[in-house]
């Protein structure tokens, strides 16, 4: 009897003589604009959004995706580059000049680096190499929905005077912050670069707050503070027995922060074996722990910090060119305070009263004499070394208002000298005879602050074996602990 029941226009039978009600469709998790000229691709994707409960509109040509993308307001493009009338990449601004917040995914065989990163530069959000597995297609779509999900930052924080934890407010600084908001739209491998002490760190951390993977990890791996033989590890990671005192399972940095973002710092100081290997995790989205049978994939923002321009590196001879081009498809010039020195009396009253806070003082304010000292000096360790110079007069002092010669006496407290040098005034105050330990360590560590922070190519500049400073600097710590 079940088969004379009716049916609907859908071939399911009706249940309304049953009692039950009909439920409604489900809502949308989002509406997704399918790009694609080849037929059998086009029907693969489109069942797997339908099925992860997208609403899903597709098109084969470039003049068709532009017809419906007017027509319906979708959140999400997934974009083939090669259409039969014109190439996916000149769709990009125009979309996004007609919806900014659109999430727009690449599509494209084509493995060349220039067309992958012209895609990011006009604003794609993703480049996906074919043949896409599902899991690869599934995170990036579900990166694309958190990106179209967030409020506008252009519409709340486009007038905020600062972003993520800087301070300062000058119009050098409100350019970064505008590149970093452009970059948070994205998840492009980024690289900044910069002068140590200018905020590297900081910049990273925005962009990560401010972007689809904010709820996700955020690792730093620093390339320059490990010896190099531990750097394949502490990147790629090692499964236990793999080598002689491999007791557990090492994740590594790229697996530890799979779904978010990777910072390597001083990433020049990768050895060429490394960048090789990194060359192609990021061509290939795959990585083999040391000891593995099986590669992983990771999905891992890398955004890339350093000293100097990204070109400049290659021209040195400290990294691939073809890694560059990789890891280089959107770049942030963290400026030197010295090119910003309306931004010092801001940083240094905000800083004095952290500090003043964390180390329970009672300092309010600065002393114009005190002011006027810190706006003239040139401060070549940028930012942190006046934050430095703060947190320690603070440590040593207490008061209501912090005066010039509260300042530490490893700087120079006086006024220039008519020579302009404002180092000379101080500079007979300096004791006359030092031990060879003292003058050791200064050797060593200015060698490291003038390589910032890198103690392999300190070392070289000594002539001394990495190992050594690493030993010595393990000594001063436990003496300093004292």
């Amino acid at each position: 009897m079940d088969d004379l029941q009716p049916k609907s226009k859908s071939g399911l039978k009706d249940d309304k003589r049953a009692g039950q009600s009909i439920r409604p469709p489900p809502v949308p998790r989002g509406r997704i604009l399918l790009v694609e000229d080849v037929a059998s691709l086009r029907a693969i994707y489109e069942t797997h959004l339908r099925n992860a409960g997208f609403e899903v509109h597709s098109v084969a040509s470039a003049s068709d995706a532009l017809t419906l993308f007017h027509a319906h307001p979708v959140e999400i493009v997934l974009l083939d580059l090669m259409l039969p009338d014109r190439d996916g990449d000149e769709l990009i601004p125009e979309m996004l000049a007609l919806r900014a917040r659109t999430a727009i995914l690449v599509l494209t065989a084509d493995r060349s680096v220039d067309r992958a990163v012209n895609a990011m530069r006009v604003g794609a959000l993703d480049v996906l190499i074919k043949p896409v597995s599902e899991a690869r297609l599934s995170s990036a779509i579900e990166n694309a929905r958190s990106f179209a999900m967030q409020a506008d930052p252009q519409s709340d924080a486009q007038d905020a005077p600062t972003i993520g934890a800087f301070i300062g407010q000058s119009p050098r600084m409100q350019k970064v912050y505008s590149k970093i908001r452009s970059a948070a739209r994205s998840v492009a491998p980024l690289f900044i670069w910069g002068e140590s002490g200018t905020g590297k760190e900081l910049c990273a951390h925005a962009i990560h707050a401010l972007g689809s993977r904010a709820t996700a990890p955020f690792v730093t791996l620093d390339c320059g503070a490990l010896p190099v033989d531990r750097l394949d590890s502490e990147l790629f990671g090692h499964k236990k027995g793999a080598f002689p005192g491999a007791l557990n399972d090492k994740p590594g940095a790229l697996l530890s922060a799979n779904g978010g973002s990777l910072l390597l710092d001083n990433v020049c100081e990768l050895a060429p074996t490394v960048q090789t290997k990194l060359l192609r995790f990021l061509e290939s989205g795959y990585i083999k722990p040391f000891g593995a049978d099986q590669p992983a994939q990771v999905d891992v923002r890398v955004i890339s910090a350093a000293a100097h321009p990204p070109m400049e590196v290659v021209n040195q001879g400290r990294m691939r060119e073809d890694l560059q081009y990789r890891l280089h498809v959107l770049s942030i010039e963290m400026p030197p305070l010295r090119e910003h020195p309306e931004d010092i009396e801001t940083i240094a009253r905000a800083t004095l009263d952290r500090f003043a806070t964390e180390e329970q003082r009672s300092f309010t304010a600065i002393h114009p004499d005190a002011m006027a000292w810190l706006k003239s000096h040139s401060w070549p360790g940028n930012v942190r070394q006046l934050m430095n110079v703060l947190r320690a007069a603070v440590v040593m002092h207490d008061g209501y208002e912090l005066s010039l010669e509260m300042l530490p006496e490893s700087i120079n407290r006086s006024p220039k000298s008519s020579s302009g040098n404002p180092t000379a005034a101080y500079a007979k105050d300096q004791p006359a005879i030092r031990t060879l330990a003292e003058i050791e360590r200064e050797a060593i560590e200015s060698a490291i602050e003038r390589h910032d922070g890198s103690i392999p190519r300190a070392a070289q500049e000594l002539g001394v074996a990495p190992s050594t400073i690493y030993r010595k600097r393990d000594t001063w710590l436990g003496k300093d602990k004292l």
